[in-house]
């Protein structure tokens, strides 16, 4: 049983988590509808996760617990024993909060996020809840699973899909939960079985067809430039090291700056194959993580969440976008921290077989390197990525089209032409490049099929032509929020 946090912890910690949420929310009103009621229906929630453990041992930590669930702004509880004890005994069924409802109308109009966001933020908001008692039971995380269930379902019947699989709690139960034995397979079973043989493996591309492919990326000239020096330097490095010569250390992790969609996950995942077939890297695969992918909300799990997530990078990359949000500037004891602490272990622990790239806003990933001398001396090579100008997102909108079966008339290209210069020449911090470009595309799309499914037996090519007024924009600028790099956006 490991120490349970204090509520002083506790409440620190549910506090950033629902204000890290909130700042996510573009819509005023909608962040203001979520800030007047998270308080409520949390603390509704804690009643359910300790009913489903024991209603019978509400002990008054769990009281300290449950004043400690206030956001900025909000009133502070100040619950008895016996309103908590009730509570809990009296706890009913999950009820999603009337606000989530308002995240998946907005994720539905802008194509952001956010309903399946705010469930995984619930998610580990339920387990700091749970570990009241230092332990997360079996008999908890099947509640916040059940509770994360019932809003993925509603994400998936308004068709909100994910980038990324859910957060489960099963991974933070204490005591881990060991499946039961396959029955034993009788030799008559084994004999009436059809034979399995191994798929055939897919050969590795060869490092031209992975430089072909990098050089096939639309813009990104320097960073193209500057991959093709990396791997220069480290073909000459490994000449050296046959030949006898002293070979100089050398890191060959990476810090990749720039803003959304310019191509930073696709260049990862190319880095990752290229340092395979050049024998850097055993496997050459790539784990995409973000904050949420290493940090935990309570005592002892933020360690075993990030070592998860570097057992499955080792033999290839570690990318971790927004990596910046790994350090609050506020608190020494957040525990971001101990990820990143972490993460240095690893990096030396396995560092011939182990690459990390970090990646975000370049203002941010400066103060994030400067935040740890260990940070400062692994990580001292960085590529910019440059935001697309408006010839290259009309490059990136021909290869959707393309590679999607459509084609735009002679009008419907020059409307595009227009509108992609406009976007970038009105850019500000939230310009999203190739997502924006993305978000166009598909809204495109939607709109076409709403005109041609009026056509009377349509020809193949009214099937496939985009005309101007599929392609006229909505007042309301593109959305930003889809983490998801477009990788096939930039290959043209």
């Amino acid at each position: 049983m490991g120490d349970p946090m204090t509520p002083s912890e506790v409440h620190k910690q549910y506090n950033e988590a629902t204000g890290a949420f909130r700042k996510l929310i573009p819509d005023p009103a909608l962040r203001m509808s979520f800030s007047r009621q998270v308080d409520g229906y949390m603390r509704q929630y804690a009643l359910g996760v300790w009913q489903a453990d024991n209603a019978s041992s509400i002990t008054p930590l769990h009281v300290e617990y449950y004043n400690a669930i206030w956001s900025q702004g909000n009133p502070v509880p100040s619950a008895l024993y016996w309103e908590v004890a009730t509570g809990v005994a009296n706890f009913d069924l999950f009820q999603p909060p009337s606000f989530f409802q308002d995240l998946r109308r907005y994720d539905r109009m802008r194509g952001t996020s956010l309903a399946r966001r705010f469930t995984d933020q619930l998610t580990l908001i339920l387990l700091l809840f749970a570990a009241v008692d230092g332990v997360v039971s079996e008999q908890e995380a099947g509640f916040v699973n059940a509770c994360s269930d019932t809003l993925l379902s509603l994400c998936e019947k308004d068709g909100l899909k994910g980038d990324r699989p859910a957060l489960k709690a099963d991974q933070f139960v204490s005591t881990p939960i060991t499946p039961a034995p396959a029955a034993p397979t009788t030799q008559a079973e084994a004999a009436s079985q059809p034979s399995q043989e191994p798929p055939p493996q897919e050969e590795a591309p060869t490092l031209e067809e992975l430089l072909a492919e990098l050089d096939g990326l639309c813009g990104l000239e320097k960073v193209k430039q500057d991959v093709k020096s990396l791997i220069n330097l480290v073909k000459v490095r490994k000449l050296r090291e046959e030949a006898g010569l002293p070979v100089p250390p050398m890191s060959l992790h990476l810090v990749f700056l720039g803003n959304p969609g310019t191509g930073k996950t696709t260049v990862a995942r190319l880095l990752a194959k290229i340092y395979h077939a050049i024998g850097v890297l055993s496997q050459g695969q790539l784990i995409e993580v973000d904050r949420s992918g290493l940090v935990a909300g309570f005592v002892g799990q933020t360690a075993l969440k990030t070592q998860e997530a570097v057992q499955k990078a080792i033999g290839g990359v570690l990318f971790i976008d927004e990596a910046y949000a790994l350090v609050n500037a506020e608190s020494a004891n957040d525990f971001g921290h101990e990820a990143i602490e972490v993460l240095l272990k690893n990096m030396e622990d396995h560092r011939k077989d182990l690459i990390v790239i970090v990646a975000g806003y370049t203002d941010r990933m400066e103060a994030f390197i400067h935040s740890n001398p260990g940070l400062e001396s692994r990580f001292n090579k960085y590529f910019f990525f440059e935001d697309y100008d408006g010839t290259q997102l009309m490059d990136i909108f021909r290869s959707m089209c393309k590679k999607n079966g459509y084609a735009l008339s002679d009008a419907a290209e020059k409307l595009m032409e227009q509108e992609l210069q406009s976007l970038y020449a009105s850019r500000d911090e939230n310009f999203g490049n190739a997502r924006d470009v993305r978000n166009l595309f598909e809204k495109a799309v939607a709109r076409q099929s709403d005109r041609v499914a009026q056509l009377d037996k349509p020809t193949r090519e009214q099937l496939m032509e985009l005309l101007p007024e599929d392609l006229k924009t909505p007042d309301s600028p593109p959305a930003q929020d889809t983490k998801e790099e477009d990788n096939h956006a930039h290959s043209l």
